[in-house]
């Protein structure tokens, strides 16, 4: 060991939790020996550091435990698309309105796309028709998160559930 590290004064807990006070390195060391323990420094900015008496491998396997119980109770929000296109039929839209309603009470978020091909590149604004169109029809449960916009051969628009107040 470094001379340095040696020489260091550090605040020792034991493997119970009770303070034993500012000791050295050395002795800190040699406690944890004795209880047939690992030394573990866990706050390194305090002055002095503190230092704790405990089983490393068992302080890795409950810190692992504890990620994984906070990462399980997450809820990921996938975003779900609703393809139109310029010529969508009335019916076929109330279908797709229905989608975007399940699919925001599942609590996901849905992305509205107008689809341009060919000649239809040269008519944007009868897509922009289209998506406020739908947009105005979804309002009643939507919000739009990103409003209409032109990307590429397609109009998007980016919808969440609406909060209940």
């Amino acid at each position: 060991m470094n001379r340095e590290i040696q020489a260091r004064e550090v605040r020792l807990i034991s493997p119970e939790g009770e303070q034993l006070g500012v000791v050295s390195t050395r002795e800190a060391l040699g406690q944890a020996e004795t209880y047939g323990l690992d030394l573990v420094e866990i706050a390194a900015t305090a002055v002095p550091p503190v230092c704790k008496i405990l089983d490393f491998g068992k302080y890795k396997y409950e810190l692992s435990k504890k990620a994984h119980s906070s990462r399980q109770h997450q809820k990921t929000i996938l975003v779900k698309e609703v393809k139109l296109r310029i010529n969508t039929d009335k019916h076929d839209l109330e279908i797709k309105k229905r989608n975007v309603q399940r699919f925001l009470a599942d609590g996901n978020k849905a992305k509205v796309t107008v689809m341009f091909r060919g000649r239809e590149k040269a008519h944007t604004e009868l897509g922009r028709v289209v998506i406020d169109r739908f947009l105005s029809d979804i309002a009643s449960f939507a919000t739009i998160e990103q409003a209409a916009k032109f990307e590429g051969n397609a109009m998007t628009a980016l919808v969440s559930a609406k909060q209940a107040k």
